[in-house]
């Protein structure tokens, strides 16, 4: 945990929460250093982060999560992710539903990159007409957008 605030308050949450490794009365350029040490030391580094003097380490971090609600402009601006909610308890949701995303995403351009293939193909070979290449692109539309909405069913099942 990096935070401006001060020692005794910094370990009672830390405590509280499980976090094991306590930096307190941190100034921004020091919570960045804290950063980029991290990064140095694991590759990806995630911050969640409220306020003004977060912003810079967020900006550093490989993933920087904005508290929405009661996050400054400057955090939520630089952030990758705004939590609308100020509940870090979803930061187990927003990896699961992360994941769940960039796998439609990655079946998404798959199957469209396939259908384009497939047309370029027959139609270089004369078997297919335009109007059959049109229908399949709008099909295949449809069905990327079908697939996209598993999401919010997804969603729905998961709370």
């Amino acid at each position: 945990m990096l935070t401006g605030d001060g020692r005794a308050p910094a370990q009672a949450i830390a405590h509280e929460t499980g976090v094991d490794e306590v930096y307190a009365e941190l100034l921004p350029e020091q919570k960045v250093e804290a950063i980029e040490r991290l990064v140095a030391q694991h590759g990806l580094v995630a911050m969640v982060g409220d306020g003004v003097n977060d912003a810079p380490a967020m900006a550093r971090a490989s993933l920087g999560i904005a508290m929405g609600a009661i996050g400054s402009d400057a955090a939520i601006e630089t952030a990758d992710i705004a939590l609308m909610q100020d509940d870090l308890s979803q930061l187990p949701w927003l990896i699961r539903h992360s994941r769940a995303t960039l796998t439609i995403v990655r079946q998404n351009i798959g199957f469209s990159l396939a259908v384009k293939l497939v047309f370029g193909g027959l139609t270089l070979l004369g078997m297919a007409s335009l109007w059959g290449a049109i229908a399949a692109d709008v099909g295949a539309s449809l069905l990327v957008v079908l697939n996209g909405l598993r999401l919010i069913n997804r969603d729905q099942q998961a709370r």
